[in-house]
């Protein structure tokens, strides 16, 4: 599943698309009204979390990459159908695959909140103490995948920024002291922003220090591995460096 930063750089690699009139849409989404795209001018291209927002005159299209959704500018995935083709007057297309797209209707100020964003220019690091302190009898694990709380953070960053911060992901988020919440908000954000400056340079996975790893670059000791949390979300960490904040938790490692 594409993480926010995968998101702001499909933004910024379209911003020459905004502006453009759609000449022709398609796809096989049973949720667009396709006949009523063409002529319509593209306002904005816009990331919110793991949301790709394409902003009309009507209502703004909302693309979610899900788990294997993938895109194409300028070009079409051999052999697979579009979700969403948008064709335009001045050149060039987009085309978005193995996704959800769904119409988000009105003012997207009203849709979404900027300041949940973490790599929003308007992310607000209080309020997300305060959403952290409301929703403090849950794990760590969860928290940061949720993205009312920190939009845009997946399950790499989930689990790079916990070793980071030597927290177990099992961690009560009522346990954490003030200091280490703080520097959960602090790090959700500056990991994400490294995130986005290692994949544009190819080469993302040669800094994961736990994600899809087998042992511990600290420790030296063999990692954890576990479907953690109400999520349920695959999650890497070392037993020795990742401190437990709260009781024990039964896990069944994978």
């Amino acid at each position: 599943m594409p993480e926010g930063p995968s998101i702001v750089i499909l933004a910024e690699q379209v911003r020459a698309f905004e502006g453009r009139t759609i000449s022709a849409a398609s796809g096989n989404s049973k949720l667009i009204p396709f006949d009523e795209l063409p002529g319509q001018p593209i306002l904005s291209l816009r990331s919110w979390g793991k949301h790709f927002l394409i902003e009309l005159p009507l209502y703004t299209l909302r693309v979610h990459f899900l788990m294997f959704g993938s895109y194409r500018i300028d070009e079409r995935k051999e052999g697979a159908a579009p979700r969403l083709s948008l064709q335009f007057e001045e050149g060039g297309e987009l085309n978005f695959y193995s996704c959800s797209v769904k119409l988000v209707e009105g003012e997207l100020a009203r849709a979404y909140d900027w300041r949940g964003d973490v790599m929003s220019e308007q992310w607000s690091p209080r309020l997300a103490l305060k959403k952290l302190r409301e929703n403090s009898e849950r794990f760590a694990c969860d928290v940061l995948l949720d993205q009312d709380i920190f939009a845009g953070v997946g399950n790499i960053i989930k689990n790079e920024v916990l070793f980071r911060l030597h927290i177990h992901p099992l961690s009560m988020a009522s346990k954490l002291p003030q200091g280490k919440l703080r520097e959960l908000v602090k790090q959700a954000r500056q990991y994400s922003f490294e995130f986005k400056a290692w994949k544009l340079a190819f080469e993302l996975k040669k800094h994961w220090q736990v994600h899809n790893r087998a042992v511990c670059p600290r420790c030296n000791i063999k990692l954890h591995r576990a479907y953690l949390g109400l999520t349920q979300r695959r999650t890497f960490w070392c037993e020795r460096c990742q401190k437990r904040y709260g009781d024990a938790v039964d896990v069944v490692k994978i």
